[in-house]
């Protein structure tokens, strides 16, 4: 192994600690914002979500996966060992699961909670998108989580 692959890997596990450390906070402080039923409080905590996603959630897949390719290209290793296979399978599911259900329900509920910041009581629509969010959060975070399997003990 040489300084540029160790290098390289560093600032993966970088990415790796930006991304599952901000999904794992996040779904946290929201749920606990969102116990509160304070709508000064849950609109704080929901503009925050978007915010953090953008910049440590999106920065941390930016510098993981920049990280991961460029290692991979510079040091010729194969995409269809089986660990980079699962763990990238992961990871796309993860992605998907962001994207087809878990942003629309976050951007859905910064409109709503525009309507109801100022302290106007909070629509049963927003507790539905809750409901919906920490399911499909739960499981958009398993997968990565499982991916550290992959990533550590390489099976073969």
């Amino acid at each position: 192994m040489n300084n540029t692959y160790l290098l390289l890997k560093t600032i993966h596990v970088l990415g790796v600690v930006l991304f599952l450390g901000n999904i794992i906070v996040t779904g946290w402080w929201k749920n606990m914002a969102d116990r509160t039923r304070n709508p000064q409080i849950i609109a704080f905590a929901q503009r925050q979500v978007i915010l953090t996603d953008y910049i440590f959630t999106g920065g941390g897949i930016v510098i993981l996966t920049l990280a991961a390719y460029s290692n991979i290209h510079i040091h010729q290793i194969e995409l269809s060992l089986k660990w980079l296979m699962h763990g990238q399978a992961l990871f796309l599911l993860s992605g998907l699961i962001w994207l087809i259900v878990l942003i629309p329900v976050q951007i859905r509920q910064s409109e709503i909670v525009r309507e109801f910041a100022t302290g106007n009581m909070i629509p049963e629509e927003y507790w539905k998108l809750c409901s919906r969010w920490n399911i499909w959060g739960a499981l958009a975070t398993l997968l990565p989580l499982t991916n550290l399997y992959w990533m550590v003990f390489k099976p073969a």
